[in-house]
């Protein structure tokens, strides 16, 4: 269900929130205040009813819209637009059991699309969306708030890059988990196998919202610099960029080596099944001694001992002797 949220700051302090819909364009024309509005699963109506009101560009407000729409920022006439997308690794085993991969991890994606206007800034995003948590962070930065907008926008991108760290974090200790279990013998190659596929095919998800998150942070700082903003944030987005840095290295760091680590245990079955083979060549070889000597004593003519007690002993010493020489050959050579 749609919701709307809001709330306006003067020189760092709130003095309004949840103000009628209607007073959205008043609040946003004022040059003395900060204002945020949140639109939460809004309909297409509410949003073009929004963006008639802000005189917003339509191509944004499509994008805004969209259910899938890639990571970027774009500069228009009157505001600067960009999408994003926070994430959140689930440890459910309930629910992944249901999906039938088997590990407990599901990954999820939050998209979030925001209008960035000179005295304010208006979001768009589903209802997985932490809002509160963005709250908290920029109250604990209140302070930051008489630089402007950028304060709020620099909030939104850090608690998307936040959240980027914390997946990236679960799915670095998922694969150790899986590390742990490969030279396992007595692990199941096809859970191995499955497990390693999924967390590969939820870092291939994480990496398409997390590498154009560069192209993002640039396109802000830029359109802020062109704006002539306030340069007491610089620093502040500076070490945003390079959080962003850091995760996507983690990002592609964790995509090689969970390829090495399939790689691995496709090598390591290899191996197994080489060993396996060889010790059935080994007792396939100790076992035809006895069928060997057996069947040559038992040909129905005269041979050494034939028909002689002494003749099953030395038929019974040569299987003996033969099967334990061979054991001992394969066994040095670690065939069985």
């Amino acid at each position: 269900m749609a919701s709307v949220r809001s709330r306006v700051w003067q020189d760092g302090k709130q003095i309004a929130d949840d103000f009628p819909f209607e007073e959205i364009s008043d609040y946003l024309a004022r040059a003395d205040t900060l204002t945020w509005v949140d639109l939460t699963d809004p309909d297409h109506e509410l949003l073009l009813g929004l963006a008639d009101e802000l005189s917003l560009d339509p191509l944004a407000v499509e994008d805004a819209i969209e259910r899938v729409e890639r990571p970027k920022a774009l500069r228009y006439a009157s505001h600067t637009f960009f999408t994003v997308y926070a994430t959140v690794c689930v440890d459910e085993p309930a629910a992944a059991q249901d999906r039938g991969d088997g590990i407990p991890v599901r990954l999820e994606l939050h998209k979030i699309s925001a209008f960035v206007l000179p005295n304010g800034l208006v979001t768009v995003h589903n209802d997985g969306f932490d809002v509160d948590g963005l709250l908290e962070r920029w109250q604990d930065n209140a302070d930051l708030l008489r630089y402007g907008v950028g304060t709020l926008v620099h909030g939104l991108l850090d608690s998307v890059v936040d959240s980027h760290f914390e997946t990236v974090q679960v799915l670095d200790d998922t694969i150790e988990g899986l590390e742990d279990g490969l030279f396992d013998d007595r692990a199941v190659a096809a859970h191995v196998q499955r497990s390693t596929y999924q967390v590969r095919k939820e870092l291939v998800q994480l990496r398409r919202v997390v590498l154009p998150m560069r192209e993002v942070v640039n396109g802000v700082l830029r359109h802020r610099h062109e704006a002539g903003a306030a340069a007491e944030l610089d620093a502040s987005y500076d070490d945003l960029y390079d959080h962003v840095l850091r995760v996507t290295e983690w990002t592609e760091s964790l995509r090689d080596m969970v390829t090495a680590m399939f790689e691995t245990n496709l090598s390591l079955q290899d191996s197994r099944l080489n060993n396996v083979m060889k010790k059935l060549t080994g007792w396939a070889a100790i076992i035809a001694v006895p069928t060997a000597v057996t069947g040559y004593f038992g040909q129905n003519v005269p041979y050494p001992g034939f028909g002689k007690w002494w003749g099953f002993l030395l038929s019974v010493g040569v299987i003996v002797g033969i099967g334990s020489t061979l054991y001992v050959v394969f066994k040095r050579k670690n065939w069985i």
